[in-house]
């Protein structure tokens, strides 16, 4: 079923259509909570038929469309109650008793007391494992220390430093007013998934920033010394550049590019809240910035987080209606190539020491691969195993995979990430590479003379064999002949 103007379209079991005004959308001011609608609803879609079905909802000349009666009824029932206006709320709430009272009866027919078990029992999805609140403190306004004392104030609960991803994954689950600092990232604090920083003074004021746990990755490990000059290859939305101008200490020079406008709009006005001085933006193409440009012949640090598949970003809807076969693969050699020209244009500038490379991607095309391909590239560089308390690495693919890191959902209860950390060799690591290059060489030369060695003494053994065999055979048909003569001879004999 196609989408007509004014629709938004997610496809489930079946297309769930919501109609909406022409271009609300794109003007909605509260996108993240339509996207989440959209997303429980298709989790609750079998149950939510049913309960319609059995209130006979969609019945009549005036009846409710089947796409937009789920997502009602989903409000309704399992929600935060009807946000809408107009004739289809009057609609839904003409049924509400029924409704209510059909969930109820399915609840007793399924043998289940709650919301959750009755998704489970009619072939829906587990929540499974949730993302916590992170925050960071941006430092570059205030301290930890503070901010701390800002939530004890507010009425908060600091419960200590996380011990374990464990520790994490158990607090997730819960709801309440409190916190843990994370065990891997300083300045990194944790609240239960459902709270909400929005309104919250120290988030609209720039003292904290709303970012992923294994977002923070690739700035911490790039850790760029106070007064570095450092490039953010792909900046926007911002929040990677935002943090490498707090660990410089907003000294020295973080320069900024990205191609889309409005993009580094938004971004010049994050940084501007975070209290962000050091940045230079430029809406530029990174691959066309010359290195040798003497503006960047200070340049010692490079963060490149390229475009890529986004596969590793909990989307409910990419799962359903991703590209199939031949699509997503032409899609992911497209990125992938993309990706290979920018680490390789960073790696080319003069002074640069370290290179930190990530993606929010899964796959292996993006993430091992580009890495093995660009070291066989660059000699000059290798890999530095970073954080080695991270339990997931990168997947045993080429010698030294294990430097890089990955993170999942299940795994570090983060989005799906890939971090590897690319420094340049000094001249004895360089020399001591290539000896270990050309040791490695002239041992696979020898294994493959060793080889060939044994497969000519395997063959000169199978011919002698072959020759001893047919030998046996022809003693074994001569001694037969001569029994036969002597047996002859006795014969006529007698």
């Amino acid at each position: 079923m196609a989408a007509g103007r004014g629709d938004t379209c997610v496809q489930g079991k079946s297309w769930l259509c919501i109609r909406l005004r022409p271009g609300s959308s794109r003007n909605c001011s509260n996108v993240r909570q339509l996207y989440a609608l959209l997303c429980e609803t298709l989790r609750y879609s079998s149950v939510i038929e049913e309960i319609i079905s059995s209130a006979e909802l969609i019945r009549g000349p005036k009846k409710l469309p089947m796409n937009l009666a789920k997502v009602l009824v989903y409000d309704l029932l399992f929600g935060k109650g009807l946000q809408c206006g107009g004739r289809w709320k009057s609609t839904i709430l003409a049924h509400r008793a029924r409704l209510h009272a059909e969930l109820a009866k399915l609840k007793v027919k399924k043998k289940v007391s709650s919301n959750q078990d009755l998704v489970t029992s009619m072939g829906g999805s587990s929540a499974g494992r949730v993302l916590p609140r992170y925050v960071r403190v941006n430092t570059l306004k205030t301290s930890l220390d503070d901010v701390i004392t800002y939530f004890k104030r507010q009425g908060y609960a600091n419960k200590g430093k996380a011990r374990s991803i464990e520790e994490l994954v158990d607090f997730a689950q819960k709801s309440g007013k409190f916190f843990l600092q994370d065990l891997h990232i300083p300045n990194l604090l944790v609240f239960p998934p459902s709270t909400d920083f929005h309104n919250d003074s120290l988030y609209t004021s720039g003292h904290l920033i709303l970012q992923d746990k294994a977002s923070c990755l690739p700035a911490l490990l790039l850790d760029p010394p106070v007064g570095a000059c450092v490039i953010d290859a792909c900046a926007a939305p911002g929040n990677k550049t935002s943090q490498l101008a707090a660990i410089v200490q907003n000294k020295g020079k973080v320069f900024a590019f990205d191609l889309d406008t409005k993009r580094l709009a938004t971004m010049s006005t994050l940084l501007l809240r975070a209290g962000v001085t050091c940045q230079e933006l430029a809406n530029q193409d990174f691959l066309k910035v010359n290195p040798c440009d003497p503006k960047y012949q200070k340049v010692s640090h490079i963060l490149v987080d390229p475009s890529c598949s986004g596969s590793g970003m909990p989307n409910q809807m990419r799962v359903l209606t991703d590209e199939a076969g031949s699509e997503k693969e032409e899609r992911l050699q497209a990125l992938s190539a993309f990706q290979r020209r920018a680490l390789s244009h960073a790696l080319s500038f003069p002074s640069v020491q370290y290179v930190v490379y990530s993606t929010c991607s899964i796959h292996q095309q993006e993430n091992e691969d580009v890495v093995k391909d660009i070291l066989q590239q660059h000699p000059d560089f290798g890999l530095v195993n970073v954080l080695p308390s991270w339990p997931l690495r990168g997947l045993d693919t080429f010698a030294g995979s294990e430097c890089c890191l990955r993170a999942s959902l299940t795994e570090t209860l983060t989005n799906g990430f890939f971090v590897a950390l690319f420094k340049r060799r000094s001249p004895e690591e360089r020399r001591l590479y290539e000896e270990l290059k050309q040791s490695d060489l002239h041992q696979e030369e020898a294994s493959n003379r060793e080889n060939e060695n044994k497969d000519l003494v395997i063959s000169d053994s199978s011919v002698q064999s072959k020759r001893k065999s047919e030998q046996i055979s022809q003693d074994s048909a001569s001694s037969t002949k001569k029994k036969r003569k002597k047996k002859k001879r006795k014969t006529d004999q007698s």
